[in-house]
């Protein structure tokens, strides 16, 4: 096949139109949608998130990735459809009920799609009934809950016991992750796991789905 090596650099350089018309251009010369992100788009994304870790990238250039890697991925999702073409996995993803701030949460799921997994973001603000009708609806494999204020925690915890009283808990795994969020505080609520940042929350999924496997 031909080589788009460019795609690579344009997602981990943050160049949404240059990774949005080499795409294009790729399908054009029959290139097999899924090639591309195998080859070009999850690498990108995961030397994005080994930058990140090792402070060579901030936030700012996480989010421009991850942008970049969406404007192509978005060219690609009628085609994978189509084709019956399987995400690494199904992963459910929201800011708990109380909270509204979704920046990490946007980062995260940005960088899960990056990594091959299909995402329903919930948003901010979501009710414990609100994942479990969720995770009713989509078959999830894996749930990510998200809180930035000390407050807000508590939420984390009741919506593990729903999950736990609606039967469904033994279906999926949880994540937890943001600002106020410790290890610690995972073990005791509950949680299956912990993701200090966006990247470990995307080696967490894979590990999730490996083990399932």
């Amino acid at each position: 096949m031909a080589e788009f090596g460019g795609l690579y650099d344009a997602i981990l350089n943050g160049d949404q139109k240059v990774s949005a018309a080499l795409t294009r251009q790729a399908l054009a010369e029959g290139v097999d949608p899924a090639d591309l992100i195998h080859r070009y788009m999850i690498p990108a994304m995961d030397e994005a998130g080994k930058r990140f870790e090792c402070e060579e990238y901030f936030v700012p250039e996480l989010l421009l990735a991850a942008r970049a890697m969406k404007g192509a991925l978005e060219l690609l999702r009628p085609l994978l459809a189509a084709s019956g073409a399987q995400p690494a996995g199904h992963v459910l993803i929201g800011t708990v009920k109380g909270d509204l701030h979704d920046i990490g949460k946007n980062l995260v799921a940005s960088m899960l799609e990056g990594g091959g997994f299909q995402v329903t973001d919930l948003g901010a603000d979501v009710s414990p009934a609100k994942f479990v009708e969720a995770v009713r609806n989509t078959g999830a494999q894996i749930v990510c809950l998200s809180a930035l204020l000390t407050v807000t925690m508590t939420a984390m915890k009741t919506t593990i016991e729903a999950l736990q009283q609606a039967g469904l808990r033994d279906r999926v795994k949880v994540l937890i992750g943001g600002a106020p969020v410790t290890e610690q505080f995972a073990r005791e609520i509950g949680a299956d796991g912990y993701g200090a940042n966006a990247n470990v929350a995307v080696a967490l999924a894979r590990q999730i789905v490996a083990a399932a496997q």
